[in-house]
């Protein structure tokens, strides 16, 4: 539990969307004790999972493409809000990218889901090396740094959205500015 409140502090510390997600993966994956970790976002459409962030995973494996949901019954399962452990990935025949995920080394895999609002926005995961049987803590402790994660994106992605209309805001002013300097009269 002391782990998890040091993370989420961690994890609230920032702002920057990209950082929010390194943290997320590297403190998975350390906390845990596992080999590697990744967050995939849903894009706009809801098509897609894109990786976002990584840790320990090769740049082979990550440029392998994004996960097509409708082609992933694991994620279509984990995005309705089930935890999805796959204790030995070599015998489970749900996966998009088989030869990839064997190619890179992974053996088993636990998979969460990253809701807000009852939302899904996307999935974080940890990996092993050798098959591994999740247990229930293991399973508590990502579900709850998952809950975390989730709040922690949403407000970043709201503060670069309210930065970015700020600027934006920002420019238009300083142009009617501009304008009305030059044309005093008007």
């Amino acid at each position: 539990m002391r782990v998890l409140v040091c993370i989420a502090r961690s994890i609230s510390s920032t702002l920057s969307l990209d950082e929010v997600l390194q943290m997320i993966t590297e403190n998975a994956a350390s906390a845990l004790g596992m080999r590697a970790s990744s967050i995939r976002l849903m894009d706009p459409d809801g098509r897609t999972l894109e990786v976002k962030a990584a840790s320990g995973l090769s740049q082979a494996y990550l440029a392998k493409g994004p996960v097509e949901i409708g082609k992933s019954p694991i994620d279509r399962e984990c995005l309705a809000g089930k935890c999805i452990s796959i204790p030995d990935i070599s015998t489970d025949t749900r996966l998009q990218y088989p030869e990839e995920i064997t190619m890179e080394g992974i053996r088993g895999m636990l998979s969460v889901p990253l809701r807000v609002k009852g939302k899904a926005i996307g999935v974080l995961r940890v990996y092993t090396s050798t098959p591994y049987e999740f247990s229930n803590a293991e399973i508590e402790f990502l579900t709850a740094l998952a809950s975390f994660g989730a709040i922690a994106i949403e407000n970043a992605r709201l503060f670069e959205h309210v930065k970015t209309e700020y600027e934006e805001l920002t420019k238009d002013v300083w142009k009617w500015y501009d304008w009305g300097s030059r044309f005093p009269n008007i």
